[in-house]
């Protein structure tokens, strides 16, 4: 089990690290920009997150979560560069998809530590949403999770499904699945038929 939460971790790494990559190509920047984004988006939130529970950092002492980094930012490059153009959800689905990932593995994390379910659902929540917070801030932009449309509800949304998938007694697996699977459908919904919550007009209005 524990090689399969190594993979699921990788796998989040990687995506993020396509989103990193796409919202480096959409401000063209150079090589080591893209560099710096996608790591910072598929490392940052795992790494406040470690730092919070007060556990080693894993990054530290595994060059796997490097290479999956290097990797996927090198496919990245190569698509994007075959391609004269990106569809302007291209970096909000990959981004759904790391999301769905970190949440639960953040949550996991956690609970492999002692935490309650909430404090869980928190480290989840902060594993999905800070490395994105960090990419959104370095480009100059809103933070995807400060702009109204539903993301870090739908976080909280998956550690709550995984949580209590486990409280039910149901198994690792499937309650992990069950929690990214969540998290996932209810992204890609925000993202299809921008589902909101209210948020403060430029009048000072709360508006959606």
């Amino acid at each position: 089990m524990e090689q399969l939460f190594h993979w699921f971790d990788l796998m989040g790494i990687g995506v993020f690290a396509v989103a990193g990559t796409l919202a480096a190509w959409r401000k063209q920047m150079d090589g080591f920009g893209v560099i710096v984004l996608a790591t910072v988006t598929a490392i940052g939130g795992g790494t406040i997150r470690d730092l919070i529970l007060d556990v080693p950092v894993i990054w530290l002492s595994d060059n796997s979560y490097f290479y999956a980094i290097f990797g996927a930012t090198a496919l990245t490059i190569l698509f994007v560069r075959k391609r004269l153009t990106i569809p302007n959800n291209a970096l909000q689905i990959a981004d759904a998809i790391g999301l769905a990932f970190f949440v639960v593995m953040g949550a996991q994390k956690a609970l492999a530590y002692g935490t309650s379910d909430f404090v869980a659902i928190m480290m989840g929540t902060m594993s999905g949403v800070c490395g994105g917070m960090i990419r959104d801030v370095l480009c100059r932009e809103i933070p995807l999770v400060f702009r109204g449309e539903l993301y870090a509800v739908t976080c909280i949304f998956g550690g709550l499904v995984y949580t209590q998938s486990l409280a039910l007694q149901v198994a690792p697996l499937p309650a992990m699945l069950a929690g990214m699977l969540a998290c996932l459908l209810l992204r890609l919904a925000a993202i299809r038929w921008h589902l909101t919550i209210p948020v403060f007009g430029r009048s000072g209005q709360i508006g959606k």
